[in-house]
């Protein structure tokens, strides 16, 4: 048709013409059809379906998501058709609608029916993954990723295909839950049925460490899964499965126990080799040195394992002969090989009782050939306590001076305690030493004489004493008998006076002199018990026996009366 021609049609015969050829096309508005790519330029593709006009689609709408489009001038490709010849004349196209329309369409014969799908995770989401489906995305949650082990990653899985089970579809909701789990889980069941027709009591299985955890081991028979328990594991003792066993490997098991109900597997390692308790006999020997590894260790205990299979214990006394050992982290490593001497052999507890200290010779023998009671030597403080100190003797034995061996003055003594440091230099005098109790006595203040000991020395019980005033209350007078040596003594209130009427503490003064007599010592307060009563009724008897009789009814007023008339 030439120009000419085309100048003659009517517009009426025109939209006829349109009209018809509309008719003819199988391209409809709202529905899915055939195109043709006829240009592909700044990311737009146009597309030809056979309308009045061509219809536009984003470049982007033709990849899937994380990969790149493959559509090139010429290939034909469905597109879903939005509006025909618009207010501006254009066709409007959409390629993803047609793709997600065609897929829907799928996914719910798929769904209807049970089939497995296949989809692409693309991105990493709150709770799991977005999976594309064809072109519709689903959410697959992390709890649906897997029955037979644990991803702890799912950055992995991005762009790889998956087989997948739809769970749940809403199309109104453009919502699709999909599943790798469910899969997983039919396949698992016939394994499953299979391997417990064949497994009883006593059977040995192959099977591969799915998991590790502090009381056991997960072991995955193929199907099901089992529990080898920590105790179960090996005839010794172990700080943690992960010690002996590795993940993923493949290992043998014995079933100990199987509940055909609950489909419960009890499992174990150790039962496939032969008890070597039963011949602990045969290769322990009491009072033998033996050698052990050192596996774990606590505040009280050091664990080893001796002969390589047998559990054994060196408590905290049998770790050092000093009364107050070290923690054991200071006397051996974990993993170092020691040599310790066999104790005995704990058949209720199944260890060796071991010691560490009796490889060496008992230094409180030593101790007796070098030291001798009231020997006196320097040594060094290596711990202060509230009642005391403890001071190294010779290697591996301390001894302690108590806080009232410190000093003769109870308060002095906490004084110089609180005064003290670790590892300073001290002077001591030994006290006493019991080998058989493994103790020695020391003490500080003996190497002086104590001062009120040379006082009543001097001035033994029932001798007369002059002293100074020092403090007055209503139980009675303190008195300074010696001020270079602190020597002090007491009158108590009903000694102050012969005459009950006298023995008020009121008729005394600060820093007056009194004559007194000594009764005893107040051990504990090392404060000497005095009284001027008791003075004053031997004086009594003094004067009566000198100058006068005691059949005379005179007093001793009297007397002194007579004797100082004359």
């Amino acid at each position: 048709m030439n120009q000419q021609s085309v100048n003659k049609i009517t517009n009426s015969e025109y939209d006829t013409l349109i009209s018809n050829s509309l008719k003819n096309s199988s391209a409809k508005e709202k529905s899915i059809a055939q195109g043709k790519v006829i240009s592909i330029e700044n990311d737009i593709v146009t597309i030809d379906v056979g309308l009045k006009s061509e219809g536009r689609v984003p470049l982007s709408e033709f990849s899937r998501p994380g990969q790149k489009s493959e559509i090139e001038v010429g290939d034909t490709t469905e597109v879903f058709i939005e509006n025909v010849d618009n207010a501006n004349g254009e066709t409007l196209l959409s390629r993803e609608k047609a793709v997600k329309q065609k897929a829907w369409q799928d996914l719910q014969i798929s769904f209807n029916e049970s089939k497995v799908v296949t989809g692409v995770p693309f991105n990493r989401v709150k709770g799991g993954m977005s999976v594309d489906l064809n072109g519709v995305v689903a959410f697959l949650p992390g709890s649906q990723i897997e029955t037979r082990q644990i991803i702890k990653d799912t950055k992995e899985l991005l762009n790889k295909p998956l087989e997948l089970m739809i769970l749940k579809m809403d199309k109104y909701r453009g919502n699709i839950v999909v599943s790798r789990k469910a899969i997983t889980e039919n396949e698992l069941k016939e394994q499953r049925s299979e391997l417990l027709k064949n497994i009883k009591e006593g059977s040995i299985i192959e099977g591969k460490v799915k998991n590790i955890t502090d009381y056991g081991a997960f072991i995955d028979l193929g199907g099901i899964d089992g529990l080898v328990h920590v105790t179960d594991i090996s005839w010794t003792k172990i700080n943690n499965p992960s010690d002996i066993l590795e993940l993923n490997s493949t290992i043998k098991v014995k079933v100990l126990k199987f509940d055909e109900e609950l489909s419960r597997l009890s499992l174990g390692i150790k039962q496939l080799k032969e008890n070597p308790w039963d011949k602990v006999n045969e290769k322990i020997i009491i009072n033998e040195k033996i050698l052990g590894k050192v596996v774990n260790m606590n505040d009280n205990n050091i664990h080893i394992i001796v002969e390589n299979e047998y559990d054994g214990v060196i408590t905290l006394n049998e770790m050092s002969w000093l009364k107050k050992p070290p923690h054991p982290s200071k006397i051996v490593n974990i993993n170092d090989e020691i040599e310790v001497l066999v104790l005995g052999i704990d058949d209720e507890k199944k260890r060796v009782n071991c010691s560490l200290k009796q490889m060496k010779d008992n230094p409180w023998n030593k101790l007796q050939d070098k030291f001798n009671i009231n020997d006196t030597f320097e040594t060094e403080i290596v711990n202060i306590v509230d009642f005391g100190i403890f001071v190294k003797v010779i290697e591996e034995i301390d001894g302690m001076v108590h806080i009232s061996d410190l000093c003769w003055d109870e308060k002095e003594s906490a004084t110089m305690i609180s005064n003290l440091k670790k590892g300073e230099k001290i002077k001591v005098k030994i006290l006493d030493i019991n080998a058989d109790k493994e103790r020695i006595s020391l003490g500080v203040k003996h190497l002086q004489n104590d001062p009120v000991q040379d006082f009543i020395n001097s001035n033994p019980i029932n001798s007369k004493v002059t002293g100074k005033i020092v403090n007055i209350d209503e139980k009675g007078l303190k008195i300074e008998l010696d001020s270079d040596n602190q020597i002090f003594g007491f009158i108590k209130k009903a000694n102050l006076s012969n005459d009950k009427n006298e023995n008020k503490t009121e008729r005394f003064a600060l820093d007056e002199k009194v004559d007194s007599v000594i009764l005893s010592i107040e051990s504990k307060s090392r404060t000497l018990n005095l009284s001027i009563k008791e003075l004053e009724i031997r004086d009594e008897k003094e004067a009566l026996n000198k100058y006068g009789s005691s059949t005379s009814g005179a007093s001793l007023g009297d007397i002194l009366g007579s004797v100082l008339k004359k």
